[in-house]
């Protein structure tokens, strides 16, 4: 064989092999990748040509829907969003000429078709124009409105209050998520504008556009005490009965710690400092159980990662204790006693609290959260619906009762003890972040879930900022007010 030709030749195999890897890898092995990267226009504009399917309440209220224009090959399908800001965060939007983002992003593949892989192999077939199956979602519009309300009368009502709130309700056994609030809102149906996209979007974690139950993150306060209470019961340092000194202040982590009001307490029970929130007291517990074992309970609750939510990774942030930035585990650079309280660098989302509440009302299992209730295909029929799955076992039987009667009877004689609920017994517990002392400012909270004995909603509800606030004040009447609205008679 004549050398030059099969060096040529070789040449050209050579290129051609280079072609079908380099073709194999967008088209086949990265083309996911590569159809998500947010400067890839190209499936918005296919899927415009696409009926996309219907978003719905659990209640049976429309969310989102396709409006057709134009006809033959050149008809498109736009988004319009019915109940406008009402459900602008959670569910997001879905716009050829701005982005998709939240849950019209996580179910893409559903009210796209995409996910229903024979359904389009016989739109192929049959030459039909591919159709998006239509999804239920778990979401409750009649308690979303009451969360919004409340939340915007609480901003309106309280001094000083400034920037947003959030509240989200969780069903304990099944991990549906019922309510997710998030305030300021938008409305999705004015972003086809890409000047009001734009100016939206320059405001940062300012932004409407910010979902703040799922990316903004929180000093929790005191709410942190049931996570405490659980690992202090469940890991069989403490029980109900232990009693510690509580007098304020106290050394810790050799800086005085003190009471609400500076309030010494003597020798109390670990109900007792539930019920009346005794910093002194948690912290001592959390410097006993060290913060190696505090932080495995509360990876077990699901801090230290994002939720295992059907929504955007990039629209969710993970909890935990902070530095510069970052997520940090070290015992020996943290100052647990603090983060027992809910204080020193720990920070918390919203949908995180929530949890915290769902895992006790569910027996100490946390189950996953979730927006799909149900998808039908253009036919009818039921593709996927909600098949509830264990995200962890946090604690057992018995610690989750141990702190449910301790969370009642905050509620009945404690710092909740003005909050009640038609929904049944309350179990709760208020949490007031000092965000700055010397103004009075604070970040009011409050989780719990009703009725204890049978547990059908959790809830946690939050306000930003506010003068002189308390959780059980500003943010507990929000958290009951959607508990009527869910489980009330």
């Amino acid at each position: 064989m004549n050398k030059p030709i099969f060096r040529l030749y070789a040449f050209v195999l050579l290129l051609f092999a280079g072609l079908v890897a380099f073709t194999s890898r967008w088209s086949v092995l990265e083309a996911d990748e590569l159809r998500q990267h947010s400067q890839n226009s190209r499936p918005l504009i296919e899927e415009q040509q696409i009926a996309r399917g219907s978003i719905t309440s659990s209640d049976g209220v429309l969310i989102a829907e396709s409006v057709g224009r134009g006809r033959g090959p050149n008809r498109v399908f736009v988004r319009r969003y019915p109940q406008g800001a009402l459900f602008g965060n959670p569910v997001g939007y879905s716009y050829a000429d701005v982005d998709r983002v939240g849950i019209e992003q996580s179910l893409n593949d559903l009210l796209t078709g995409e996910e229903n892989e024979f359904a389009t192999l016989i739109d192929q077939i049959l030459n039909r124009t591919r159709a998006g199956a239509d999804v239920t979602l778990t979401l409750d519009a009649n308690a979303q409105r009451v969360a919004m309300d409340a939340l915007q009368r609480a901003i309106a009502s309280t001094p000083g209050a400034t920037g947003g709130g959030s509240v989200v309700a969780i069903e304990p056994d099944t991990g549906a998520v019922r309510v997710m609030a998030s305030v300021p809102s938008f409305d999705p149906n004015g972003l086809q504008d890409e000047a009001v996209f734009q100016e939206l979007s320059e405001q940062g974690t300012s932004s409407p556009l910010f979902n703040r139950p799922t990316q903004a993150t929180y000093e929790p306060g005191s709410t942190m005490k049931v996570v405490t209470a659980v690992a202090a019961i469940d890991s069989g340092e403490f029980d109900t009965d232990t009693v510690l000194n509580a007098d304020s202040p106290k050394e810790i982590s050799g800086a005085p710690l003190a009471n609400s009001g500076d309030r010494s307490f003597g020798d109390i029970d670990m109900e007792t400092a539930l019920t009346f929130s005794v910093n002194t007291y948690w912290a001592q517990v959390g410097e006993a159980l060290g913060a190696e074992t505090y932080i495995e309970y509360m990876k077990r609750f699901g801090f230290y990662r994002d939720p295992p939510l059907d929504f955007p990774d990039n629209q969710m942030a993970p909890s935990g204790i902070y530095s510069e930035g970052k997520l940090i585990d070290d015992p020996g650079v943290i100052d647990i006693g603090r983060v027992a309280i809910g204080q020193e660098r720990l920070l918390a989302t919203p949908l995180q609290m929530a949890q915290v509440a769902a895992a006790v009302a569910n027996d100490g299992r946390l189950m996953e959260p979730t927006f799909l209730q149900e998808a039908r295909d253009p036919d009818g029929r039921v593709i996927e619906e909600l098949d509830p799955d264990e995200q962890a076992e946090v604690m057992s039987e018995e610690t989750a009762e141990a702190v449910t009667q301790m969370m009642e009877k905050v509620a009945n004689e404690g710092t909740a003890s003005l909050l009640s609920t038609s929904a049944g017994q309350l179990a709760g517990k208020t949490g007031t972040a000092e965000i700055d002392v010397a103004q009075r400012i604070n970040r009011p909270w409050f989780i719990g879930f009703a009725p204890a004995d049978d547990p059908q909603i959790a809830v946690a509800a939050m306000l930003e900022r506010c003068t002189g606030c308390s959780g059980g004040q500003v943010a507990g009447p929000i958290a009951t007010a959607v508990m009527d609205a869910l489980a009330g008679g």
